[in-house]
């Protein structure tokens, strides 16, 4: 804990944002930081409260009171490593985790919890800017050898457990460069990519080696991944977009958002993208189906590109403003959240199914809608049921669905392996052993578990290094 009356004394203070205006300029990081002694302030609100629900509400079972109490104390260097003890990449948590902690911290009792997520990005921000954070080199070898199959959080973490467990460990990515959905997918606004390219240089410092534009399963041989190494470990992602099955889906100017993201991406790290696959959202009427995170990573992307207006449609109806606070903590509850993308202009409409889309010489022109409205049946489900009458037309010169992922792609590697699938089509392993249906191949984050947020990814990958290390050695050390 921090100060014992700290959250008594102390409001919530919570990081601020560069004017909407400003920052939708440019593809840079807005958020400002607050100063050292604001942030021993908000350190000190972590109270006494008994039982550390935050422990439970993250993930990774962040050591949140320890670090905040440090923080609070001005031992920043102990902070990182009680912070780092439980998370590989707290930078990109601090910036991208829609923080389930803060939801389950006491003081979310009457909306005013501890700024964890704001603490713990300061906390390695200050780590990198010092030099405290280094390689953590094996003392001894194992002679084992691993393979991870993807480059994302789940393979970054386990990769990086595995070396410092002593094996030799071969990441394996098929783009041209590493960091899976946190390299091309998360707009740069959101996190910047050198901050992935410092770890990746650690890593390769602890002994961990790269391979970009190598697709396992399609231009080399997932066979024989398993004939060279002791392991192979499946973290590629569910990458497997849900698709919108209407009249005029194969118009042109209706995308997947996965098809836009990475493009923007690769512009702003200096790639040439050709004009005829080049998709952009200039001077164009927007239209985002689905109101999650990627939908509203469209929505930034298509401002800073000058898109002329933006719409976003969610199929479920809009939720309260305020949860029920005796139902939901500390739980993740189901309320109106408003990202900084959405802040910076677009429309929201709720409750809204697209039923066509128009177009003229196979160009997008417009979508057709209805509204909806939900009732609960009597087994307690949702049903939803066109209101007669509602239909409405929206003017459209691009659509981006960005509706989420259903599963892994099956295609190539999972084919060639022919590991078995559960019901949701994602790679059967369990949270255990982490194995899958075939000896020595195991498979962790979202391939595993389905579209899932960046800090499950983290836990899983951490937690499949340590089943993979008992494997080969009979016991592990690394913590799960």
């Amino acid at each position: 804990m921090g100060k014992p009356t700290g959250f008594l004394e102390f409001e919530r203070f919570e990081r601020t944002y560069a004017p909407a205006a400003d920052r939708v300029q440019h593809y840079k990081e807005f958020v400002i930081p607050l100063q050292e002694s604001e942030l021993g302030q908000q350190g000190a609100r972590c109270m006494d409260c008994g039982i550390p629900f935050c422990h439970q509400g993250c993930p990774v079972n962040n050591i949140i009171p320890d670090w905040n109490d440090l923080v609070y104390r001005g031992d920043w260097q102990q902070a990182l490593q009680v912070l780092h003890s439980t998370n590989n990449f707290p930078e990109f948590t601090g910036r991208i985790c829609p923080a389930p902690c803060e939801a389950a911290c006491t003081l979310n009792i009457d909306d005013n919890p501890v700024t964890i997520k704001t603490i713990e990005c300061a906390i390695v921000d200050k780590g990198w800017e010092q030099g405290w954070i280094q390689p953590q080199i094996a003392e001894h070898k194992s002679g084992k050898r691993v393979a991870v199959v993807g480059s994302g959080p789940a393979g970054m973490a386990c990769a990086q457990q595995l070396a410092r467990a002593g094996h030799e460990v071969e990441l394996y990515e098929k783009n041209d460069r590493i960091g899976g959905l946190l390299r091309y997918g998360i707009p740069d606004f959101k996190m910047e990519k050198h901050i992935i390219d410092r770890r990746i240089a650690q890593m390769q410092a602890e002994g961990v080696k790269f391979h970009t534009d190598t697709d396992i399963g399609v231009t080399k041989a997932a066979k024989d991944l398993l004939d060279r190494f002791d392991a192979m470990v499946l973290t590629g992602g569910s990458e497997h977009s849900r698709d919108l099955e209407v009249p005029g889906r194969d118009l042109d100017g209706v995308h997947f958002a996965m098809s836009f993201l990475p493009q923007q991406n690769k512009r702003n790290a200096g790639d040439l993208i050709d004009d005829i696959a080049s998709i952009t959202a200039k001077g164009k009427q927007v239209i985002v189906i689905g109101g999650g995170d990627t939908g509203s990573d469209c929505i930034g992307t298509s401002f800073r590109q000058n898109a002329l207006s933006v719409t976003q449609l969610e199929i479920l109806p809009q939720p309260p403003e305020k949860e029920n606070k005796g139902l939901t903590w500390p739980n993740w509850p189901n309320k109106m959240r408003t990202s900084s993308s959405q802040d910076e202009g677009a429309v929201r409409e709720w409750s809204v199914a697209t039923k066509s889309i128009e177009g003229e010489k196979g160009k997008v022109t417009a979508i057709n809608c209805v509204r909806l409205d939900w009732k609960q049946g009597d087994n307690g489900q949702w049903q939803m049921e066109e209101i007669p009458g509602s239909e409405f037309q929206l003017k459209a010169d691009l659509v981006l669905l960005a509706m989420g992922f259903v599963h892994p792609v099956h295609e190539g590697m999972l084919k060639e392996l022919g590991v078995e699938l559960d019901p949701r089509g994602n790679v059967q392993a369990d949270t255990e052993q982490y194995q899958t249906s075939i000896d020595k191949v195991f498979s962790a984050g979202d391939m595993r578990r389905g579209q899932s947020l960046v800090v499950w990814a983290i836990r899983e990958g951490r937690q499949c290094a340590r089943a993979v290390d008992e494997y080969l050695m009979g016991s592990s050390e690394l913590p799960r």
